[in-house]
């Protein structure tokens, strides 16, 4: 099968953990030994987030007195793509795939019009207090939201309309190469006959969804922190749900700035190509390409 998998950014550094490359690369090297099976009988492309990420190099930036304004968003977002593309396309090899790896650093339309841009969601960045974070967007003009018990910056994330790699991603798949791109949801760039970066991150599974739907692929796989998509979760009640079809989607809500996206990002690939997306956690991915681990999502109720 052709795969398509997308790694959280929180996947590769955790809530509360120090941004140190040590640990980063920790995680990477245990999301390479999880992927590495795969690699054997499978065509896979991998994407990845990287909210903590850039969010981190942009604070380096704001913060830098030699500079005469902060690195932008899209060039930051390259600058990630980088930096984990390469710690991934090492850990592969490392964790003994012998197909060719190639990280891509990608870049991915938006419409410069998106309403997105007016009102940012995406959440990048370390957590806060309430009053570190209201400093901070104070001193830094940032939009802050909550998250969860805690403080987050938040910026535009436009709807991606096209991968410009695309093209040469497919042929390199197609000849047998392990792709590492779309990192962090592509860096954003608008199309007017010259390609331009624009401030903004763009979410990486719904890139990670458009992308599988144009290479083809048999399958789409989410990967976080969590063994499964729960139905009232934060709650006591809360239970996870195995096996969703995209009309049960509909009657269902989620999350903005976490799982919301990821639903919509399977509910697109679900109805586009009529195969199986899946959300659940990277230990699991082999149960979870099987269908015994996390949520599946498909055209039809499982039987």
């Amino acid at each position: 099968m052709r795969i398509v998998v997308a790694l959280g950014g929180n996947a590769l550094l955790m809530r509360g953990e120090r941004a140190d490359a040590s640990v980063q690369l920790h995680h990477v090297e245990a999301a390479a030994r999880a992927l590495a099976p795969l690699t054997a009988e499978h065509e896979l492309v991998v994407c990845h987030g990287n909210g903590p990420q850039i969010g981190l190099l942009a604070l380096e930036s704001e913060a830098d007195p030699s500079l005469t304004r902060p690195y932008p968003l899209d060039t930051l977002g390259a600058e990630t793509q980088g930096m984990i593309g390469y710690w991934l396309a090492q850990s592969l090899r490392n964790a003994g795939v012998h197909k060719p790896v190639l990280a891509v650093v990608t870049q991915t339309v938006v419409d410069a019009s998106d309403p997105a841009f007016s009102a940012p969601t995406k959440f990048i960045g370390p957590i806060y207090g309430h009053k570190p974070a209201s400093r901070l967007a104070e001193l830094n003009g940032w939009t802050m939201a909550e998250d969860g018990p805690h403080w987050r910056r938040v910026v535009p994330s436009p709807e991606p309309l096209r991968v410009v790699e695309q093209e040469s991603i497919e042929r390199l798949v197609s000849g047998g190469t392990i792709v590492v791109c779309a990192g962090g949801g592509g860096a954003p760039v608008v199309d007017d006959g010259q390609l331009h970066g624009v401030e903004a991150v763009v979410d990486k599974d719904l890139t990670s969804a458009a992308l599988a739907i144009a290479l083809k692929a048999d399958r789409l796989l989410l990967l976080t922190d969590v063994p499964a998509v729960m139905s009232d979760y934060g709650l006591p009640t809360a239970e996870p749900l195995h096996h969703l079809d995209v009309t049960e989607l509909e009657h269902l809500s989620f999350p903005a700035g976490s799982m919301g996206p990821k639903i919509e990002a399977c509910r697109r690939f679900v109805q586009a190509t009529g195969s199986v997306a899946a959300i659940g956690a990277l230990t699991d991915v082999e149960a979870l390409l099987l269908g015994d681990a996390g949520t599946s999502i498909s055209q039809k109720p499982v039987s």
